[in-house]
This record gives C-alpha cells, structure tokens and sequence, in this order.
C-alpha cells in the first residue's frame, strides 16, 4: 500500500477521518448527508475485480463496518452502499445514511439539487466520527 495516492477530487471533496487495514476512511464534506468514502489503498484499484479476494472480502467487511457505525451515530433510516466511479475512477465505496427528508429523499443523493454545503469545522465532524469508528 506504499504507492497509494488519493485522487484530487477525492482529496478536495473530503477530509481523512482515519486508516483501517484496507480503506482509508474519509468524511465527504456535505453537510446535507452523513456520507464516508472508503478508499481501498491499493494502487491503480478503479474497480472491485481489481483487488485481490482477500481485500474485496475486506473492503466489503469494512463497509458493513462504516455502515453500522454511520447508522448509529446518525439515526438514519437506511444505509446505502455503493462504488460508482463514474467522475473519479479510483475505486472509492460511497456509505452514505439516508433519513427520510433528506435534501434528496427517497431518491439517490446524486439527483439532489442545489450545491453541496460544507461543514463549518468538519473536524469537528471528523472528531466525533472517530470515536464511533
């Protein structure tokens, strides 16, 4: 994992919450949702296929983790997981709490209008995050 580089869009839509053994744990910075991105470090990773069987079964384990956590921690009603890839092709799983009139409830949150509202001290946030990880 020592040639592991976070993507640019990556690095400047998030901010580094902590390392587990596979993914590194970030905090989207959106107030509007509670949503962590799992990075697997792997270099060259843009797809599941692309890590071995040990670390797909370990990237699905830390995000059943992430989940739990993120669930917890926020209240929400569903969890959703997913690894699109479509803008940013390192492979990045999206764990994202959803509660019912959310800015983009019941539909995805991609489809949710207006900008993304950063926190005001996402350290805060990512503060608080840690210890429930």
């Amino acid at each position: 994992m020592s040639d592991f580089a976070l993507h640019p869009r990556l690095a400047a839509d998030t901010a580094f919450i902590v390392d587990w053994p596979l993914c590194r744990i970030l905090l989207m910075n959106d107030q509007r949702f509670h949503w962590l991105i799992l990075v697997p470090r792997v270099p060259d990773a843009s797809e599941l296929y692309d890590l071995s069987s040990d670390d797909q079964a370990a990237a699905i384990k830390e995000a059943s983790r992430a989940g739990a956590s993120l669930k917890a921690w926020s209240g929400a009603v569903k969890i959703n997981i997913a690894a699109l890839g479509n803008m940013v092709p390192q492979l990045h799983i999206h764990v994202i709490a959803r509660k019912v009139g959310d800015a983009a409830w019941p539909a995805p949150v991609w489809s949710a209008t207006g900008s993304s509202i950063p926190y005001p001290d996402p350290n805060a946030v990512v503060s608080e995050l840690s210890r429930m990880l």
